[in-house]
């Protein structure tokens, strides 16, 4: 009763307080309260690049080296992957610009296709996509935060999954408390993931640049490239260069999003891009191709053959980077969430906002049962499979509906306009690579795709049935805002 009775739906101008008792308090705002627009073009990038660079770089380049079937060819992918999702990137930015609402995904569906699908897609971004995504980059993070305690041995699986937990309590706590802080130890997070990649990418280019060439031998040797495999090697590429979206999460935060968002997504690519086809550089000087799919953890084993004993060093940088992601990846989640109440497509409580904080603390840790359960119910890479079926097809989707909307909203306000080519080709390789799930992993392609589908009848039973249950209306709040 006490949650309740200070709670008032942010439809109606009301906040979350977290006193019993309303009293005077000098330091609350006045006004209407509202989240504030605190991303500047620093904290967007730091956003961008915070939530990209995880542990992408740190998995991915096995499956693209051993789908790839070459040195030359991996590093051809990695640059392929990165234009490829500058075009994503490029296509956000003209959604963000001219639909100057948060909520990414779900936001520019919603108004393409109309609120049902829209609901879909949000259906599958509650149940399955979000806690999925958040749980494979903690448990990245869990796995290298134990490293330097447990070399030379391996790390326990449950004390990687306890370490995960932590990492993402402390997350969850951070994102509830303030927004300010949240984007302050995000840059700093990113700065130091970068300085991770600077410590891989300055030994790997002062060793080639002395004659360390042997490795690139050959590079593009055509008996060993296998063209079954590329399609697999770009789809692990894809998973890395993930994130370029999370930006237009948070729109309505964003300074000056007409300008500001379309200069941070394209700054980001740029940097992403950049550090991650040195990096591979760098690890094919020090490495051969059998020594780096043999690794179970590359940069590990790049910092031991390098660095001697301060390879110690190196899993804290990538456990940092991994944390930076779960933070920037929180922060944006949460705002999905908090966008779909506000339309009537959630709680009411979930969008409300903390009196003081300014946070909206119940679509921050709406996340958390989900992900700790499909913490301890999966590993990573059936955790990556299952959750990148749901990512692509969507995005494709969302992507499509810039297209759609070209033809059906002429008028639309466009500060910022691609051409139709780069949203074509992207959403092609999105619909792609969702074709090429089903093909190389049907079971769980087919479990997100049973997810989605469940997504149809909840939409009527809790969307647009007037005859609901009196609890089921109250937790409900008001009926959809947008007309069904």
């Amino acid at each position: 009763l006490l949650f309740w009775e200070n709670c008032v739906g942010a439809s109606k101008g009301g906040v979350w307080r977290d006193t019993p008792v309303p009293k005077e308090d000098p330091d609350a705002p006045h006004g209407k309260v509202e989240l504030k627009k605190k991303v500047t073009l620093l904290r967007g990038i730091s956003i961008i690049i915070g939530t990209i660079i995880g542990a992408g770089i740190f998995i991915s380049p096995k499956g693209i080296l051993k789908n790839s079937g070459s040195v030359g060819m991996s590093l051809v992918v990695w640059i392929a992957c990165g234009i490829l999702s500058l075009f994503g990137a490029l296509s956000y930015a003209e959604l963000g610009t001219s639909i100057k609402k948060s909520g990414g995904h779900y936001t520019y569906i919603l108004e393409a296709f109309g609120p049902q699908m829209a609901f879909i897609r949000l259906w599958a971004d509650l149940i399955a996509i979000r806690p999925a995504g958040l749980a494979v980059i903690s448990l990245a993070f869990g796995q290298y935060i134990l490293e330097p305690i447990f070399m030379p041995c391996g790390v326990p699986e449950i004390a990687i999954k306890l370490a995960t937990s932590i990492g993402i309590t402390s997350v969850m706590y951070l994102n509830s408390m303030s927004t300010s802080w949240t984007n302050r130890i995000q840059i700093f997070l990113t700065f130091s993931k970068l300085l991770a990649i600077a410590i891989i990418i300055v030994p790997g280019l002062y060793m080639l640049f002395k004659g360390e060439t042997k490795n690139f031998e050959n590079a593009f040797e055509v008996s060993n490239i296998k063209l079954t495999g590329l399609p697999l090697a770009f789809y692990s590429g894809m998973y890395a260069y993930a994130g370029w979206f999370y930006l237009n999460f948070v729109t309505e935060e964003v300074e000056n999003p007409e300008k500001t968002v379309p200069m941070a997504i394209c700054i980001s690519m740029a940097i992403v891009t950049s550090c991650y086809v040195l990096t591979n550089v760098a690890y094919y000087t020090v490495m051969s191709a059998e020594e780096l799919l043999a690794s179970q953890a590359v940069a590990v084993t790049f910092a031991e053959k390098t660095m001697g004993n301060f390879s110690v060093a190196v899993p804290i940088f990538v456990a940092l980077s991994c944390f930076g992601s779960m933070n920037g990846c929180l922060f944006a989640f949460s705002r999905i969430f908090y966008v779909a109440s506000r339309e009537g497509h959630l709680p009411e409580v979930l969008s409300m906002i903390h009196v003081r904080r300014h946070t909206p603390l119940a679509a921050v840790i709406i996340l958390y049962p989900m992900t700790v359960f499909q913490l301890f119910v999966g590993d990573i890479y059936s955790l990556l499979n299952f959750m990148s079926f749901l990512r692509w097809l969507f995005i494709g989707v969302a992507v499509l509906g810039l297209i759609y909307m070209r033809y059906t909203r002429p008028d639309m306000p466009r500060p910022f306009k691609v051409p139709l080519i780069i949203p074509a080709i992207f959403s092609f390789t999105c619909f792609f690579m969702v074709f090429l799930s089903l093909y190389s992993d049907p079971v769980n392609t087919g479990i997100g795709f049973a997810i989605s589908l469940t997504g149809i009848p909840a939409y009527y039973i809790f969307i647009v049935f007037d005859r609901r249950p009196k609890w089921l209306q109250k937790g409900l709040g008001n009926p959809c805002k947008l007309g069904v």
